[in-house]
């Protein structure tokens, strides 16, 4: 028993109602899964919630075909143990986000989770696996509610949300096309030891070269200070990283990109989550630094799109 919850455990009080998207090993988008759940402190002990109704086509129905999750949770800010009967594994803090790494008897499937908090929103993905092959995809994005049951205002305004998800969670990560220009922002940056260690200021500049192809240029400074070049494309919903800073490869399933760059040269390499939000191409960016194949740094945060010069123009 706990005497007190955790920061984390904190910061997400309330219910959360979404309805992320599920995706094939392939990348297509196969239905929803309308969810909302709760983590609760009570005397000492945590429980976490969670009543899920799917709307799927394919094998994947079956699969993911469960309802009335309740799990116990050792909750702490470096390690929350998922005690079972409906996950077991465990989640890591991070200030605003949780990386976590878990098994779902009930689904059969090992689980990576992301949830990155952002005021009353939580930008959430799951990648499901059997073994090291991926079966599955969920993500999508939830809003927060504290009377939905009780007050008839909150759930108009949560389900015009969760509606709303029907058609975002299909659109895929695709960049802007025939525009420049450079998304900034701040990333929160913890240790390889979830010990907060500051913030990057980050700025990605970039020139689309053709309709697939595109020029990129990151400068980070803060916590790291360090900058790298590298060309860009994308086949369908796979993005290649072609150096020469940076090389490798990432898939999207729907909105959410994951990615894994190696830097030339040197024995550091970022393993991320790029996930736009909105229409105007804000992305809640998680990338975790691996150096010597050892978590160096993981950060995460929200970076804003601005437009610049229309190079791709019509041609006469």
């Amino acid at each position: 028993m706990a005497d007190k919850p955790s920061n984390w455990q904190e910061s997400i009080t309330g219910e959360w109602h979404g309805m992320p998207s599920i995706f094939d090993p392939d990348g297509n988008h196969v239905g929803y899964n309308k969810v909302y759940r709760s983590s609760v402190y009570e005397d000492g002990i945590t429980t976490y919630y969670m009543d899920t109704r799917l709307d799927a086509i394919g094998p994947l129905r079956a699969r993911f075909e469960a309802q009335k999750f309740a799990f116990g949770v050792r909750d702490s800010d470096r390690d929350r143990i998922y005690l079972g009967p409906d996950f077991i594994g465990a989640g890591h803090p991070h200030g605003a986000l949780v990386d976590a790494h878990y098994y779902g008897p009930g689904w059969t499937s090992d689980l990576r989770t992301m949830v990155h908090v952002v005021g009353d929103t939580q930008i959430y993905s799951s990648l499901l696996y059997d073994g090291p092959t991926i079966n599955g995809v969920f993500n999508g994005i939830y809003k927060v509610a504290y009377d939905y049951h009780e007050n008839p205002e909150t759930r108009a305004r949560i389900d015009a949300f969760v509606e709303s998800e029907r058609p975002n969670g299909k659109k895929p990560h695709i960049l802007p096309q025939k525009h420049s220009g450079c998304w900034r922002g701040e990333m929160t940056v913890y240790s390889g030891e979830q010990e907060l260690l500051g913030t990057n200021q980050v700025e990605i500049r970039y020139r689309p070269l053709d309709l697939l192809r595109a020029e990129m240029h990151v400068v980070v400074s803060g916590v790291m200070e360090r900058e790298w070049k590298f060309g860009r494309t994308r086949n369908g919903i796979r993005h290649h990283f072609t150096g020469p800073g940076i090389f490798g490869s990432s898939i999207a399933y729907g909105r959410a990109l994951y990615t894994s760059q190696h830097f030339y040269g040197e024995s550091l390499k970022i393993k991320g989550r790029e996930f736009i939000i909105d229409d105007e191409y804000t992305m809640s960016v998680v990338w975790q630094f691996f150096a010597s194949d050892r978590k160096k740094y993981t950060t995460f945060g929200l970076l804003k799109w601005e437009a610049e010069e229309e190079i791709l123009q019509p041609i006469y």
